[in-house]
């Protein structure tokens, strides 16, 4: 039986750390913190860990070929054995989403996220299980690439943390019950 692959979208290095776009390496860290696991085996030019959740083998990878080319990481991951695109999550930022937010789909369309279009275009489809985290401004930005690779607000570090947790509830939950029962729950 396939693991559940779970893979978080952001840029690798110290500078993009805290950033927007990188809330897909803040909630695999958030769930290698649960899962007792270190997420550092290097594997397809991602970082990659291992744990367990209710018997289930979970992987988390961080793909380190920078978002815009994260398809060619994961279609990596996803073609090695024990794997397979209908054990796969992608966790990325979302602009169309208000901050605090989360929604999971089974499929879809990238939606202008270039992490998710590189996926597609890689995996050559759309049916793989998303969880797409708001970061939508509350007020109108001119540059979109600023916005999405500033740092997080000392006034949102709360919601940050807030969502994360929810999120990685979420992430069990897919695992356990289901993506139905988790966009139930969730959504």
């Amino acid at each position: 039986m396939a693991n559940w692959l779970i893979v978080g979208l952001g840029n690798p290095g110290p500078e993009y750390a805290k950033t927007r776009h990188n809330m897909g390496f803040m909630l695999i860290d958030l769930l290698a913190s649960r899962l007792q696991t270190q997420v550092k085996r290097e594997e397809c030019r991602s970082l990659v860990g291992r744990g367990e959740v209710d018997n289930q083998v979970i992987e988390l990878a961080k793909p380190q070929t920078y978002m815009n080319l994260s398809g060619e990481s994961v279609s990596c991951l996803v073609a090695k054995d024990n794997r397979s695109v209908e054990k796969l999550v992608v966790i990325s930022d979302d602009l169309a989403l208000p901050f605090g937010t989360m929604r999971i789909r089974p499929k879809g369309s990238h939606g202008g996220q270039n992490g998710l279009r590189s996926i597609i275009d890689c995996l050559k489809t759309q049916d793989f299980i998303r969880l797409r985290l708001g970061i939508q401004p509350e007020h109108p930005v001119g540059d979109v690439t600023r916005f999405v690779l500033d740092r997080f607000a000392k006034g949102d570090t709360e919601t940050l943390e807030k969502i994360l947790d929810e999120s990685a509830d979420a992430i069990e939950t897919i695992v356990t019950d289901g993506v139905d029962a988790a966009m139930a729950r969730f959504n």
